[in-house]
């Protein structure tokens, strides 16, 4: 038999053949994590060489990081160890002074009464270590390196009680257990929440104690390459939960739903649900907080690979408001259904929405070069000024009256130009005022410009005297005004 592997996306498939070209089922290869769902992290350490020293030297840490069985086994074989060296020290200074030899002798006087073998020697140890005292077995004065080794044994007896002892505290007092008690849901989902396409997942605390300071961060793993050719395997990004909003701080005393907007920021701003199929990442979730009982902070961990991640989903409500209290049913945390969702990403989207700009159809390449916008080429871009309404000429007449002045000409000695550039683009009219000369003042003038025209900015220039190309066309500009306006305008025209 031959075994052929098709690919399938990122994931193979085995397809075992015989020689007639039958087909057994298929076999689907597990999809490799880099963090598990109960937050284990698929990791391992290799070809240290030198570098174990280093975990020697943080001896207390190594012991912790042990698991429970061995943690056990050097608890007992520290204590068993210890107290056969130090009944072996009791045995031998009784066996260099003869108290072995003379066990009932009332006129000599021992080392350490009632101590004549091995046993009785270990059994002084350990009342002494473990302050017993039944008083049948006790030093005498006459034994000066007794004194000497009952000191050393207080002191070593201590060291090793408080770093034992400390550490198995230090052990069963981790945190890790609680977070046991803190969920996520099983997969994650992909779907619109006020009116942006969202990544979101559910988190969910099951005891009463508070998690203080609760906080949530997001990480996306996902191998890619840099335009230099560079390789990154297992490259991490930044998904934002809310970290400028405050969103990702958590009150958490019911299950919440965290929301990734999809932006032009996010990773997966060119994902769509066709592209999801074929991608390969992982989404790494991690909550911490602190213990409200104990005080010690606490993380929690999971992850979402591509194929957890549900595309035009929402998760079910869960929360039911009863006599009194809030009821929270953990019995639908993961369930979810189908929502109506764009297929398309967001960037397809935006592109899809967004319209031609009307400036690149409007302006051409004699707009894109700086000119002089004052009273004469408002004139020349005027078209006809008998289109003029009758509004215009009454509007004319009032100085005070309109709010919308917004460029002003002084016939002086010099003629200044007026800057449009910042004005917006859909001015249907401006109001262009002559300042007074001096022994009389001409009333204000209205034209309707075009919106592209006001585009142009000018600043502050000064313009030359005006030609007579520019008097004649004012000439003949003049003489299609209506005859009220003709009057009002041969001063400034002329």
């Amino acid at each position: 038999m031959s075994a052929l592997r098709r690919k399938f996306g990122e994931e193979y498939h085995v397809v075992t053949t015989t020689v007639g070209g039958g087909f057994f089922p298929s076999v689907k290869r597990k999809r490799q994590r880099f963090v598990d769902k109960n937050g284990r992290c698929n990791v391992q350490h290799g070809n240290l060489g030198g570098e174990t020293s280093r975990y020697i030297s943080d001896l207390f840490t190594t012991l912790v990081d042990l698991k429970w069985r061995w943690n056990l086994l050097i608890f007992i074989l520290t204590y068993t160890v210890a107290w056969l060296v130090m009944a072996s020290m009791w045995w031998i200074i009784a066996y260099i002074r003869g108290d072995i030899n003379r066990p009932h002798d009332d006129n000599y006087t021992p080392c350490v009464a009632n101590v004549y073998n091995f046993p009785s020697a270990f059994l002084f140890f350990i009342e002494t270590e473990a302050t017993i005292g039944y008083g049948f077995r006790y030093i005498t004065e006459k034994c000066p390196e007794g004194i000497i080794l009952f000191l050393f044994q207080s002191l070593l007896g201590s060291i090793v009680d408080a770093f034992l002892i400390g550490c198995m505290f230090i052990k069963m007092s981790q945190p890790k257990k609680r977070a046991e008690t803190l969920m996520f849901s099983q997969n994650a989902v992909i779907s619109q929440r006020d009116g942006k396409l969202c990544l979101m997942f559910r988190v969910g605390n099951l005891r009463n104690s508070h998690m203080v300071s609760a906080q949530i961060r997001c990480k996306l793993i996902k191998s890619r390459q840099t335009p230099e050719g560079e390789f990154l395997p297992l490259d991490q990004r930044e998904l934002d939960v809310g970290f400028g909003t405050g969103a990702d701080q958590l009150f958490l005393v019911s299950p919440l739903t965290i929301c990734h907007e999809i932006n032009r920021r996010s990773p997966f701003f060119d994902l769509s649900q066709k592209s999801l199929r074929s991608e390969q990442f992982e989404i790494v979730v991690i909550l911490e907080g602190i213990v409200e009982t104990t005080g010690m902070t606490c993380q929690a961990r999971t992850s979402y690979t591509e194929d957890e991640v549900l595309w035009g989903h929402r998760f079910l409500p869960v929360m039911s408001l009863e006599e009194g209290f809030f009821r929270v049913d953990y019995s639908q945390f993961h369930a979810t259904f189908e929502v109506p969702t764009p297929y398309y990403s967001v960037k397809e989207q935006e592109e899809k929405q967004t319209p031609s700009s009307p400036l690149n159809s409007l302006c051409s390449d004699k707009y894109n070069r700086e000119r002089v916008c004052s009273l004469d080429y408002l004139n020349v871009f005027e078209v006809g000024s008998s289109l003029l309404p009758t509004k215009l000429q009454k509007l004319s007449r009032t100085h005070d009256s309109t709010q919308r002045k917004l460029l002003r000409m002084c016939s002086s000695n010099v003629e200044r130009a007026c800057s449009t550039g910042d004005l917006p683009l859909k001015i249907q009219r401006i109001t262009v005022s002559t300042c007074e000369d001096s022994e009389e003042s001409t009333p204000l003038k209205y034209f309707k410009v075009k919106p592209e025209c006001m585009t142009q900015s000018t600043g502050n220039l000064q313009l030359p005297k005006k030609t007579q190309g520019m008097l004649t066309l004012g000439t003949m500009l003049e003489s299609n005004l209506p005859a009220k306006l003709r009057k009002m305008n041969s001063g400034c025209i002329s």
